[in-house]
């Protein structure tokens, strides 16, 4: 057996920046204190989502990956509750910038980057203004609790980033993302579009998902949002075992088997059965 209890956490954000890292510390230990191994946080939880509008004064909020404070503050945090803690933050890097996630193991170690592969441009969500595409590629850690890989945001649309990590050994996949309203079409719910792509991602790859959204109202020049929150995580199966609500505050947890799951994953045949050398289209832009 090799069980693993992992938790998605969901909160608002202002612009009292201390704060936010208060609450996201608070909303740790109190995974944690549930019996959470790895516990994810929401997109850029350092402040409220600064991508809606494209003003510069807002790349102040960047820092370097080396000697940043806020992943020391949450590896120690790692380190002192034995949990895995993925860390999502506005990365500057030289004259470049990402939207960036460093993994922290349950020991504190930092054990690499991963950089948004899919960056989206559209009213309310202006992230080509502040982020370049990501270099890293898709990302794989072994932590003390599973082999994990995460994607950010918008790249839990693409199927082909879920399958990259499953390739590459995903035990569990993670999502913290920052996702609303619509500015330009204020009648239109994504929610249930947006979880259910995850749903199916977990289903295909029969590796569980967790996806982790902020909550809240923001108000900004290009349009005010209201983020929907619905936390959740998916099992092997794609079904949902833990939802939190789309307002308000949460944390939601589930435990899985990972030695009981991987060859349930095996058995079905999904990655035996492949055929790569057919899915030459997928390098293509337009087929």
């Amino acid at each position: 057996m090799r069980p693993v209890t992992v938790a998605a956490t969901q909160f608002a954000c202002t612009w009292d920046l201390a704060a936010n890292l208060d609450r996201a510390e608070m909303l740790v230990r109190e995974a944690a204190a549930q019996g959470a191994q790895v516990v994810l946080l929401q997109e850029l939880f350092e402040a409220p989502y600064f991508c809606a509008d494209e003003r510069p004064d807002h790349f102040a909020l960047a820092r370097p990956w080396v000697g940043n404070p806020v992943i020391a503050r949450f590896a120690d945090l790692a380190a002192e509750l034995g949990v895995v803690l993925p860390i999502s933050f506005f990365e500057s890097v030289g004259a470049a910038h990402f939207n960036t996630l460093a993994m922290i193991d349950a020991d504190g170690t930092e054990l690499g980057l991963y950089r948004k592969s899919h960056i989206p441009q559209g009213p309310g969500y202006r992230e080509k203004y502040f982020f370049a595409p990501g270099d890293t590629g898709f990302q794989v850690w072994d932590t003390a609790f599973g082999r994990i890989g995460a994607g950010i945001c918008w790249d839990q649309w693409f199927p082909e980033c879920a399958r990259a990590l499953a390739l590459q050994g995903a035990e569990l996949i993670l999502y913290p993302t920052a996702i609303g309203s619509e500015p330009a079409f204020p009648g239109y719910d994504s929610q249930p579009h947006w979880q259910r792509v995850m749903q199916g991602h977990a289903g295909a790859n029969m590796v569980p998902v967790i996806a982790s959204n902020r909550v809240g109202f923001e108000t900004n020049q290009d349009g005010d949002i209201t983020f929907y929150g619905s936390s959740f995580i998916a099992d092997q199966f794609g079904a949902v075992v833990a939802q939190a609500p789309r307002q308000g505050e949460a944390v939601i947890t589930a435990s899985f088997d990972l030695d009981e799951i991987a060859p349930q994953r095996a058995g079905w045949g999904l990655f035996r059965d492949r055929r790569p050398e057919l899915y030459g289209v997928l390098g293509t832009y337009g087929g």
